[in-house]
């Protein structure tokens, strides 16, 4: 059986590999909502490293983040604006290099290779 940690970073990586390939094909809207799941799946592996806990939902995990975390709070907050709009409008490259960005400024900041 994997530990939990394992599945976040199977999850991540997945994530950013499929989102990095709909990038490339310029749908912009796929790639940015896998891009916050990428970050979001990140998020739960830096909590669960420090707090032992994986959230269980966006609203636990913005919780924890806002009380313990709080750059990384503001950094998950702009980017869930982008992931909610991604339902209702037509996302461009601009605003998915921003996440982009961000998910792999991540991964650096937890010394996982992409």
């Amino acid at each position: 059986m994997m530990k939990e940690e394992d599945i976040l970073l199977q999850n991540a990586s997945e994530y950013y590999r499929n989102a990095a390939n709909a990038f490339k094909n310029t749908d912009y809207n796929t790639a940015a909502t896998l891009y916050f799941k990428c970050f979001a799946s990140l998020l739960d592996y830096y909590i669960y490293l420090n707090k032992g806990i994986i959230p269980s939902s966006h609203s636990v995990r913005f919780r924890i983040l806002e009380k313990d975390y709080p750059i990384l709070y503001k950094k998950a907050d702009s980017d869930f604006g982008f992931y909610q709009r991604s339902y209702r409008e037509r996302l461009n490259k601009e605003t998915c290099e921003v996440l982009k960005d961000d998910v792999e400024g991540l991964f650096k900041d937890l010394n996982i290779e992409i």
